[in-house]
């Protein structure tokens, strides 16, 4: 058997003299998706968080004003990274990672890190709580970038060690749900430099045994994982959201219920603004509207590969790669919980959910993608 290839998407037979990048305007199919898919997001965290936001704070608007706020900066933010020159990040990956660490372990620090449902995921800067495994995921894609856009031999060993203290640090918020995230996107982009085919078929059987022993040596990622094997053994407990979660996805039916006549947004369905949102979408749009809105978030990721195989340099190919395959990674996982297919990990629907941080990283990650596809190689 034969595998692909992928040495030709990294190193490209490319000369100065016959071939040079130059600018065009941006990706509009790209941008287009994005702005559909932030709309979509502030229409639906206002219907799904209406119930929560008058029993916790009296005001129906809480939630979505809080969103526009974030998605305000965040798209001042892409606006910025998509006018920046992606080369600049060349020389600040390693910086930009460093303090990706610093801030993982201040978390930690008391006065500064939030201790919330017995997790350490945030840092409390004034007024504003930011999540900083969040920024880790786009410092990581930057460092290895620009580490894997120059060829390299024996490079597995410093890999691991660099994967094994990102991701340990996040693992002991504790967020298995982000760190298999980061992890499985530094793997991807590792495959991608062009890695021998054989070190897959060792890493992968013992990072899955990894995963798996870190969710059975904690008492409730245990539950989680029991709850998915069988969720009838605990339904007013463990699996009480999975469960309802399906009764959104059945009450949907062909064409939902009606944009803002969500019945398990009235405290029904936990977390129906953050992770659980497209149970939300899948019961007010119906299968018609959430297979629309997994059009919009495949159109998305399809362009965004497209980006990549045009970059004009194997820096540009790996940062739309890298970032395309980080959202891409996350979109499943989120998906696959929401359908019982995955055990529920928490983890928010990109550019949908409610929640600043992950907003505004992700659109700053999809800036420096409009960037690359801003530039073209000639010949």
């Amino acid at each position: 058997m034969k595998f692909p290839d992928f040495k030709h998407f990294i190193h490209p037979k490319v000369t100065a003299r016959h071939t040079k990048s130059h600018w065009l305007p941006a990706d509009r199919w790209f941008l287009l998706a994005i702005l559909l898919l932030t709309v979509l997001g502030i229409v639906m965290v206002y219907n799904a968080s209406v119930a929560i936001a008058i029993r916790d704070f009296s005001d129906r608007y809480y939630f979505v004003r809080e969103q526009l706020r974030w998605l305000g900066i965040g798209l001042v933010a892409l606006s910025l990274f998509a006018w920046v020159d992606y080369h600049i990040w060349y020389r600040f990956a390693l910086p930009v990672l460093f303090i990706s660490i610093l801030l993982l372990l201040s978390v930690f620090i008391p006065g500064l890190g939030v201790r919330a449902l017995g997790a350490h995921r945030w840092i409390h800067l004034g007024s504003i709580v930011l999540q900083p495994a969040e920024f880790t995921k786009l410092a990581l894609v930057l460092y290895l970038s620009a580490w894997f856009s120059r060829p390299e031999k024996r490079r597995l060993v410093p890999f691991l060690l660099l994967m094994g203290t990102v991701v340990g640090l996040v693992v002991i918020e504790p967020d298995l749900g982000t760190s298999t995230i980061i992890l499985l996107t530094g793997l991807v982009m590792y495959f991608l430099s062009g890695a021998p085919i054989v070190q897959f078929f060792l890493l992968i059987p013992m990072l899955a045994s990894a995963l798996f022993g870190l969710a059975v040596l904690s008492p409730y990622r245990y539950r989680r994982l029991t709850t998915f094997l069988s969720p009838e053994s605990d339904p007013l407990g463990a699996s009480y959201q999975i469960r309802q979660v399906l009764l959104a996805f059945g009450s949907g039916g062909l064409f939902g219920v009606g944009l803002g006549k969500s019945r398990q947004k009235y405290e029904y369905l936990p977390e129906a603004n953050t992770d659980s949102i497209f149970a939300i979408i899948a019961e007010e749009m119906g299968f018609i509207g959430a297979a629309v809105v997994i059009g919009i978030f495949v159109f998305l990721l399809w362009r965004g590969f497209r980006i990549a195989r045009s970059a004009p340099d194997p820096f540009g190919k790996f940062l739309a790669a890298g970032i395309s395959s980080w959202i891409g990674i996350q979109i499943l996982m989120n998906l696959s919980a929401m359908v019982a297919l995955v055990p529920l990990t928490g983890i928010p629907l990109p550019l949908v959910s409610y929640g600043g941080s992950s907003l505004v990283i992700t659109l700053c990650a999809l800036g420096i993608v409009v960037n690359v596809s801003k530039q073209r190689l000639k010949s």
